[in-house]
């Protein structure tokens, strides 16, 4: 039986910034279980500038996610006059970079939210999110190409449909699956010695129920 992690996030979301240390050790324990990376659609479509009162709720959460993980965090953002929090362009910046076959997009994830957070630079901008891309790696003329093509628009609203037809409306959130079902082990930032006794519960109970089945 392959088991493998589903993960649901969204690069302009502060806890999974947070969490992103703890996926860096579930993948350090346990290497012989793939990742599936999702975006799960946090505010996509936004349009209207943030008032302020929403930049006093979004600096309480950044404060938070800094107390409970150590993450770094540029509060200079809340200096920003007129910001759109449109997260769709920063998670089909991740759906691109995925299109164009890069074998590494937990770390891609990991960049764009480091650019967002400790760096405070614009993920919703456009230009930013090649500069981004080609510091990464990736070629910054072919980035834009698929970064603006339909297709990679659509398969950004694919994520987010599959988010929601899981019931996941929270993130950072963690499901395991074994060929048969979803098994919700983490929705939101979760400690890491919790989270491993959690995994390692799902892992003992899928493995078996494929040897009974056996």
């Amino acid at each position: 039986m392959t088991l493998r992690f589903i993960f649901l996030a969204d690069p302009m979301c502060s806890w999974c910034w947070g969490f992103a240390p703890t996926v860096d050790r579930i993948r350090e324990r346990f290497p012989e279980i793939p990742v599936r990376l999702v975006m799960g659609g946090l505010y996509p479509g936004v349009t209207k500038p943030m008032k302020p009162h929403a930049k006093e709720e979004v600096r309480k959460h950044w404060e938070h996610v800094n107390e409970a993980s150590g993450q770094p965090f540029d509060y200079g953002f809340f200096d920003r006059d007129s910001f759109v929090y449109d997260t769709e362009p920063a998670s089909r910046a991740l759906v691109a970079a995925k299109k164009m076959g890069t074998d590494r997009p937990l770390e891609f994830l990991e960049t764009l939210q480091g650019a967002f957070y400790r760096d405070n630079r614009d993920v919703t901008d456009t230009g930013t999110l090649a500069d981004i891309a080609a510091e990464f790696g990736l070629d910054r003329e072919a980035f834009l190409e698929t970064f603006a093509s339909e297709n990679t628009r659509e398969m950004t609203q694919r994520d987010f449909a599959f988010s929601r037809q899981l019931g996941i409306h929270g993130f950072p959130s963690l499901l395991g699956y074994d060929e048969e079902r979803y098994r919700l082990l983490a929705m939101g930032y979760q400690e890491w010695d919790w989270l491993e006794q959690v995994i390692q519960r799902w892992i003992g109970k899928a493995s078996g129920a494929a040897e009974t089945v056996h």
